[in-house]
C-alpha cells in the first residue's frame, strides 16, 4: 500500500500525523510526506521520503499578517485559517500535490486538519482519503466552518464539480490521539456525523538524557513550554522573559525550553530557580514534572496530559491554543486563563494552585489512564488497509 501523508511546514501539525505515518511503515507499507519545500529538513530528520511543494508566496501572506494587529483575536483567527492555510497555502501546494498523487498514484492520502490541497488532488483521482486531527475535534469542526469560500476556488482549481471538497472534508474519516471524554468536554463541542477513530501514541521506549542539575532538587519542577513556533514569531518574543520573571519567586525549579530560534543568552541573567535551554526531549522532562505552564499547542496539551501533570494553558496567537486549553480546564486537569495582554504572567501566576491542589493532578492522571485506554496507534494500519480495499 503506497501511504502519502500531507501537511503543512509546522511540527505542531506534522506531530499528529507521524504515529499513522509510522505504522505504515513499520507495516511494510510505502509511505511518503508531502509538505513544503522549506520543510524538507523535518521530513527527512522523522526518516520520510519528501515529495515537496510549493510555499505559501511571501507577497500574499505579507499583507494577510499585516492585518492582524488591527483586528481581534476571534477575526485574526479566522483571517489565518480562511486566507492562509485554506487560500494562500492550498494553492500554493496544488499544482504539485496534484502531480504527486497523478504520478505516484497513492493508495490513500492521511493529510492533517489545515492541509487542503491533498483532499483537493484526492478528490480529482479518486483516491480514498482521510484526516488526522490536529486538536480537540472543536478545532476542526471550527476550521471546517472558516474555510467554505477557499474551498470553492479549490475545487475550481482542481477541477471537481461544485461541492465536492466541501462535501469529502465533510465525509472523510478522522484519526485522533485524543480520548472521547476529553473531546466532548465542553458545551462547544457537538457529535459529529462521521467516524471518528481513536488512537494512543505508544511511549518512546529508547533512553532519555538525565535531566542537569540545577536548583533544590528536592523543589516541584515546572516545566516551561510555548511550542516551536512562538519564538520565531516577534510579536511574542518578551514571552519567555515574563514567565521567567513571574515564576522566579515560586518555591520550586523551573525548567524552559525556548525553540531553536531564540538566543538564551539574550534572555538576560536567570532567576535562581530557572534552567533554560532551545530544546529537551519533552518526554523526558513530563515524567519529572509537577506542573506545566504552557501555550496550548496539541504536542505539548497532549503529552503533560498523557503523562498525567497537570498544566496551565495561557493561550498566545491561535484559537486552537484557547480550544485546548478549555478542554483541559474542564476535565480538571488543570487551568487556562484568558486572552489578551499579560496571558503569560496570569498563567504563571496559576502555577502555586496546580502544586497545592492535588485534585488537578489527580484529574490528569485520569486523563492520562484514558489515552493509554486506547487502541496503539498501529492499529490504524488495518483501518487503511479497509479502506482501500
Amino acid at each position: 500500500m503506497r501511504v502519502l501523508c500531507a501537511t503543512t511546514a509546522n511540527d505542531g501539525h506534522f506531530g499528529p500525523l507521524l504515529p499513522f505515518a509510522r505504522a505504515c511503515a513499520v507495516a511494510g507499507h510505502e509511505v511518503r510526506v508531502a509538505a513544503p519545500a522549506s520543510y524538507a529538513t523535518a521530513v527527512a530528520s522523522a526518516g520520510f521520503h519528501h515529495e515537496p511543494f510549493a510555499d505559501a508566496p511571501a507577497e500574499l501572506i505579507g499583507p494577510v499578517m499585516a492585518r492582524l494587529p488591527t483586528v481581534s483575536f476571534e477575526e485574526a483567527n479566522d483571517l489565518v485559517v480562511r486566507e492562509v492555510f485554506a487560500r494562500i497555502d492550498a494553492q500554493a501546494a496544488l499544482p504539485s500535490l496534484t502531480d504527486t498523487v497523478e504520478r505516484w498514484r497513492p493508495d490513500i492520502v492521511i493529510r492533517e486538519t489545515a492541509e487542503l490541497a491533498s483532499l483537493g488532488a484526492a478528490e480529482r483521482f479518486g483516491v480514498p482519503h482521510v484526516h488526522a486531527c490536529i486538536g480537540m475535534h472543536e478545532v476542526a469542526s471550527r476550521f471546517a466552518e472558516s474555510v467554505a469560500d477557499p474551498l470553492e476556488d479549490l475545487e475550481r482549481r482542481a477541477g471537481l464539480d461544485a461541492g465536492q471538497a466541501a462535501a469529502a472534508l465533510a465525509t472523510e474519516t478522522v484519526l485522533t490521539l485524543v480520548p472521547e471524554g476529553l473531546d466532548r468536554a465542553t458545551d462547544h463541542a457537538s457529535p459529529e456525523a462521521r467516524q471518528v477513530l481513536r488512537f494512543h501514541e505508544p511511549a518512546d521506549t529508547t533512553e532519555s538524557p538525565p535531566l542537569p542539575d540545577w536548583g533544590d532538587r528536592d523543589a516541584p519542577l515546572i516545566y516551561v513550554t510555548f511550542g516551536s513556533v512562538t519564538g520565531s514569531l516577534a510579536p511574542f518574543a518578551g514571552v519567555f522573559r515574563e514567565a521567567l520573571d513571574a515564576l522566579a519567586e515560586v518555591e520550586a525549579r523551573v525548567m524552559m525550553t525556548v525553540g531553536r530560534k531564540v538566543d538564551v543568552d539574550g534572555l538576560g541573567p536567570l532567576p535562581t530557580n530557572a534552567f533554560v535551554v532551545p530544546w529537551w526531549p519533552q518526554d523526558a522532562v513530563l515524567p519529572h514534572a509537577a506542573a506545566m505552564l504552557g501555550h496550548g499547542g496539541f504536542g505539548t496539551t497532549l503529552g503533560a496530559l498523557a503523562a498525567g501533570v497537570p498544566q496551565v494553558v495561557a493561550p498566545i496567537f491561535s484559537f486552537d491554543q484557547a480550544v485546548n486549553g478549555e478542554h483541559v480546564a474542564s476535565v480538571g486537569a488543570g487551568l487556562t486563563v484568558g486572552l489578551g495582554p499579560g496571558v503569560v504572567e496570569r498563567g504563571a501566576a496559576q502555577i502555586p494552585r496546580l502544586l497545592e491542589d492535588p485534585a488537578y493532578a489527580a484529574s490528569a492522571r485520569e486523563v492520562a489512564t484514558a489515552i493509554r485506554a486506547l487502541p496503539p496507534s498501529a492499529e490504524v494500519v488495518g483501518v487503511l488497509e479497509s479502506i482501500v480495499s
